[in-house]
């Protein structure tokens, strides 16, 4: 019916098949134009790099091509004016064909389909190819059955930065990519500073009521690391290893990782070498050994940097390496930073492999900083192992408020490691704790033997750093066990000798940066330390509780009952205290777009 009316109303029949036309010459164009592009990139990709990057060349951006859909839409003229009438009638005549097929609705039905767009998304798209190690929460635990809980201690914030760039993106992040640990670390809390480099940090603990469950308790583990002014700090040897590869070449990767790394070259001195290591197809050295304070040789060899070719990534760490080794400081900071991706596609992909050749180097004094930058291929996994492997630290820069957090702020704490292979081992007095879990640290955690295995390789804290480790424990007769009471269990009364006051025991262990011999620190937690309530702790131990909160609930919130993103805010507004950066803000701001985007 609607087609008849149309043929009786000639005007608005021109009207129609001219919107309709030029639509679809828009659409041919475009497209053509994206598919042309996305040719040219897959090009650019396959280009491999020189061998040897010195003398670096000033890289050329690629011409924009001219485009074959240029000249096919010669082959349509646009429709004439009105005044031209028999040229429009016979414009109308020829198309008469093609739009009888069509109705008024037919738009919709012959839109592309949504996979048929997949194979057209431009590439500053890209395909989400994300990689995050699978892992579960740690279990409840009966102190009976396992009266010790041990770990590593870990002061990477990869994770936290991570998720606050999925948030900001609007979407919630996948489980895996959650590490409550890394959430928890990622902010400085008020410990008691310790006074001395013997031993290099002080620990603090405090015991209330878990906000998310009245029935248990909330230890509070607190580490903090002795303070070294950055002009205090030993010499550093840094070699910078950049990714170049074309993975690389969006804004918020190599041009972010560029900045950063221009930002952390300003805060070094005529005492530290810097060098500059760049890899794709293969790997060079564009910066040989440098004094630090040549900041403006240093940045214009960082200005120099272009992205292009597939990703060698073990060819660039093994060069790096070498550099590393020429430039060796005794008694100094002789640290690779890795800033890449993640996204290795050539030569040694295996991580064990790599992890085997960071290790040897470290063996030698000489650490690994891992730096991720970008999204859709990120390889998380791959970044936060390579740390570990390489006795550094990891992060996630996801803006350049964060360079400036990571390599200005907290350059001390990121390049100067105070003690290594620190582990901490606690153990519940199964007369006043019934059971435990440690909220985080899943693949941090040791066996029970690990602990007083100096062979054993733990995580490392840098000057000034802060570690924060969070259990929640049911007192015995509490009511808040979650586990079934065995039918064969040993019921028999716990001996209550000198331990009856002791809540649990802890135990640290760690290393001197270039020792092989850990050390032994150990306190007992005593009952009478537990707080009565929530609202007389102190301003670190709620926000700490509500960050962890926030992390098990986009975990999925297995442990949390009840425990909503109302109740998180209510928590984390009431403790944000001195904010002077806007850290504790932002995190607020970060639970509310968790909160919309969960009832979406």
């Amino acid at each position: 019916m609607k087609n008849n009316t149309l043929r009786k109303k000639p005007r608005y029949r021109g009207v129609f098949y001219l919107g309709v036309v030029t639509l679809l010459l828009s659409a041919c164009g475009s497209s053509e134009q994206g598919m042309e592009e996305l040719e040219d990139s897959v090009e650019d990709t396959k280009a491999e790099e020189p061998s040897h990057v010195e003398p670096l060349s000033e890289y050329k951006p690629v011409p924009p091509a001219s485009y074959e859909g240029e000249k096919k839409r010669d082959l349509f003229q646009a429709p004439p004016t009105s005044s031209d009438g028999e040229q429009m009638r016979d414009f109308m005549d020829r198309m008469e064909p093609f739009m009888d097929r069509m109705t008024p609705q037919a738009p919709a039905s012959i839109a592309p389909s949504p996979d048929a767009l997949a194979g057209l998304r431009p590439p500053s798209e890209p395909t989400n190819r994300e990689n995050y190690a699978h892992f579960d929460d740690n279990p409840v635990k009966r102190v009976r059955e396992h009266p010790v809980s041990t770990f590593s201690i870990d002061v990477d914030t990869g994770a936290y930065t991570n998720v606050r760039r999925m948030l900001n993106y609007g979407r919630l992040p996948q489980h895996d990519a959650v590490r409550v640990e890394e959430m928890i670390n990622y902010f400085s809390y008020d410990y008691p500073l310790p006074s001395s480099l013997d031993p290099p940090f002080k620990v603090t603990t405090e015991i209330a009521p878990t906000p998310w469950n009245q029935q248990t308790h909330l230890l509070h583990v607190g580490i903090k690391g002795y303070e070294i002014p950055k002009e205090k700090l030993p010499p550093a040897n840094l070699v910078f290893l950049v990714d170049v590869s074309g993975s690389m070449s969006s804004p918020n990767k190599l041009g972010l990782l560029k900045s950063a790394l221009k930002l952390l070259s300003k805060q070094l001195t005529a005492k530290d070498k810097v060098s500059l290591v760049v890899y794709a197809g293969a790997s060079g050295l564009v910066l040989e050994p440098t004094p630090g304070n040549q900041s403006g040789t240093i940045i214009a060899a960082l200005n120099r940097l272009s992205a292009g070719g597939s990703t060698h990534g073990s060819a660039g760490i093994q060069l790096a390496y070498a550099v590393a080794e020429q430039a060796f400081i005794k008694g100094g900071i002789n640290r690779v930073l890795l800033a890449t991706d993640g996204d290795f596609n050539v030569g040694t992909v295996n991580f064990e492999a790599l992890k085997n050749i960071i290790e040897a180097k470290r063996k030698s004094g000489i650490s690994l900083t891992t730096l991720g930058f970008g999204t859709g291929n990120y390889n998380d996994h791959l970044m936060e192992q390579l740390a570990d492997a390489g006795n550094g630290n990891y992060a996630y820069i996801d803006n350049f408020n964060e360079a400036q957090k990571v390599l200005v702020d907290e350059m001390s704490s990121t390049l100067n490691t105070i003690a290594k292979d620190v582990k901490i081992q606690i153990e519940f007095n199964p007369a006043v704790v019934a059971e435990y879990r440690l909220i985080g640290y899943e693949n941090r955690m040791l066996k029970r033997e690990d602990f007083s295995n100096d062979k054993v390789d733990a995580g490392e804290i840098g000057a000034g750093h802060t570690v924060t480790a969070l259990y929640e424990i049911a007192l015995v007769g509490s009511g808040g066990e979650r586990l079934e009471k065995l039918r064969y269990g040993d019921n028999k009364t716990v001996h209550e000798g000198r331990g009856s006051n002791e809540l649990a025991f802890l135990r640290l262990r760690y290393k001197a940066p270039d020792g092989d011999t850990s050390k032994l620190l150990e306190w007992a937690i005593l009952r009478q330390a537990i707080i009565e309530t929530v609202g007389k702790t102190s301003e670190r131990f709620r926000f700490s509780a509500a960050v962890a909160a926030f992390g098990q609930q986009l975990r999925g919130g297995k442990y949390l009952a009840r425990f909503s993103y109302d109740d998180i805010l209510s928590l984390a507004r009431g403790a944000r205290g001195e904010d002077p950066y806007g850290y504790r803000a932002e995190l607020i701001k970060l639970v509310n777009l968790a909160k919309s985007l969960s009832s979406e």
